[in-house]
């Protein structure tokens, strides 16, 4: 099968193009022909091994596809879910069965995709790490990407009183509005501390706000702390910019009583929790898609050869949505 290979670690340079023998499933895992691979921001820090889990080389990325199951005279089956073995770069992917789904027909690969990875982490920025009530004011930084448009959908379900999108373009910021956003604040990638601290508070009417989901780091994450309300929480789920935020002691969360919360969605998939933190949410996120509620942002689509080129726009804020490969693009076998 073709696949996209990394055999060194570095940036976007590092993913080749790559012949590999077929998976084989085992008992409680499916094959699946590919016709989707989600790309995922984490997706660029495993590949200069600076994800939070290192890696081995050499590897195929990614942790999410969508397809039809291979299955010699079983019924048709078209299924999303997370990679057991190996990547999902590839023609072909094994999943586990307890982490699929079936995709209903109205439902597009790139929407089916977006609830795996991205999907269940706004649900649980949204559910159960922040713990969003009726009425607060939320604050979702790159509110166009992959789990921010979903963030703005679901912290509108919840009742927020305000959504707050931060994004690098005004395009992106009418894609939140359209998606519920109430208010939009452009940032660009040198913005200050204290000018996030300022636009944050003013886009909330002078306001601090309540809650803040937050994965750039550096300067945005500190303007962010600083703009929280009495008891107000930032939820902490990456660092896009590559660049760490300033320490924070014990005693800087006390003036205020604020909240750093965590969140990795690995953590979600231990056995005792998988029913209840990933096939639970998954459930409800199909159906809301399914019938409309929920409108995933779709992104661009590349081809699987093309798996560089959508790191490189991904690290330059050129993307939105559900970035997407696509092995079928490429054409015939080479």
């Amino acid at each position: 099968m073709r696949a996209i290979q990394v055999r060194e670690f570095g940036g976007p340079e590092v993913l080749e193009p790559a012949v590999l023998t077929d998976p084989v499933p085992n008992h409680d895992e499916l094959l699946v022909e590919v016709t989707g691979a989600g790309v995922n921001y984490a997706d660029t820090h495993q590949a200069e091994n600076t994800y939070l889990s290192g890696s081995s080389l050499p590897f195929v990325p990614g942790a999410e596809v969508v397809g039809h199951v291979v299955e010699p005279g079983g019924r048709p089956r078209r299924v999303c879910g997370f990679v057991s073995r190996g990547g999902g770069y590839a023609e072909l992917a094994v999943v586990r069965s307890a982490l699929s789904f079936d995709v209903p027909g109205n439902v597009p690969d790139a929407a089916a995709l977006s609830l795996l990875v991205q999907g269940l982490t706004a649900w649980h920025l949204v559910r159960t790490r922040a713990r969003i009530q009726p009425g607060e004011s939320v604050v979702v930084h790159a509110a166009a990407g992959g789990v921010g448009n979903l963030a703005v959908q679901l912290a509108k379900h919840c009742g927020a009183g305000r959504v707050i999108a931060t994004a690098s373009s005004q395009e992106k910021l009418d894609l939140a509005a359209d998606l519920g956003a109430d208010v939009g604040v452009l940032l660009d990638p040198d913005v200050t501390a204290h000018d996030v601290t300022h636009r944050l508070r003013e886009a909330n009417g002078g306001h601090r706000v309540d809650a803040v989901f937050e994965m750039v780091g550096g300067g945005t994450f500190d303007g962010s702390m600083h703009a929280l309300a009495p008891f107000g929480r930032l939820v902490t789920f990456g660092m896009a910019s590559r660049t760490p935020p300033t320490p924070l002691t014990p005693s800087a969360l006390m003036v205020g009583s604020h909240s750093v919360i965590g969140f990795w969605l690995m953590d979600c998939m231990r056995e005792d929790r998988v029913l209840a933190m990933v096939a639970a949410p998954l459930r409800e996120l199909v159906a809301e898609v399914s019938s409309g509620r929920l409108r995933p942002l779709a992104g661009h689509t590349y081809p699987l050869s093309q798996a560089r080129h959508a790191h490189e726009d991904m690290r330059a804020r050129r993307t939105t949505g559900k970035v997407v490969l696509d092995p079928r693009l490429d054409g015939a076998h080479e």
